[in-house]
């Protein structure tokens, strides 16, 4: 079986008790946006105490700000959450590689007679890995808190965590 075909059969004991769910409101109850990791370790949900309809929780590869912007702006602007909080984590993947060794890896995945057209392409995208943990939530707390396009009543209550995967812990970085 497909792993596709196991999460369609696990779906189908979650609707059975799916109940009022349905009923929750669109605006997450909290006004929070959460930026976290896409790392299959995290949990947010059961990390942070959250129920369906808490929080917008927004998820991409090492948790950048930079990415999530435009999800920020949706969840601000249209659904009023009012505190951004990220979160990066211990072991996370984004410290182990640059930029250049990514994109020469990609082109070298793609088919031959189309590695010439997409090297450009590749060349100008940043997968934003970072050396220093501590560092890189501070840099993103910093991105969004000088974006104009976060409301500015917001950007008081922007905050940074560190999540540790080996003892579930979080801490205040920013």
């Amino acid at each position: 079986m497909s792993v596709a075909a196991e999460l369609a059969k696990a779906n189908e004991s979650y609707a059975n008790s799916f109940g009022s769910k349905g009923s929750l409101a669109l605006p997450p109850a909290r006004k929070v946006v959460i930026i976290t990791c896409m790392d299959a370790r995290i949990d947010p949900a059961a990390s942070l105490g959250l129920k369906e309809g808490d929080a917008h929780v927004i998820r991409n590869a090492g948790g950048r700000a930079q990415e999530a912007l435009r999800s920020v702006i949706i969840s601000q602007q249209l659904l009023g959450t009012r505190e951004v909080v990220l979160f990066h984590h211990t072991d996370c993947g984004m410290l182990t590689f640059k930029d250049d060794v990514l994109r020469e890896k990609l082109k070298g995945s793609v088919k031959a007679d189309v590695r010439e057209a997409v090297g450009p392409t590749v060349d100008q995208i940043s997968f934003l890995p970072f050396p220093n943990l501590e560092q890189s939530i501070k840099e993103d707390v910093a991105y969004l808190k000088a974006s104009p396009l976060v409301l500015e009543e917001t950007k008081s209550k922007i905050t940074g965590w560190i999540y540790d995967v080996y003892s579930g812990k979080v801490t205040q970085v920013a």
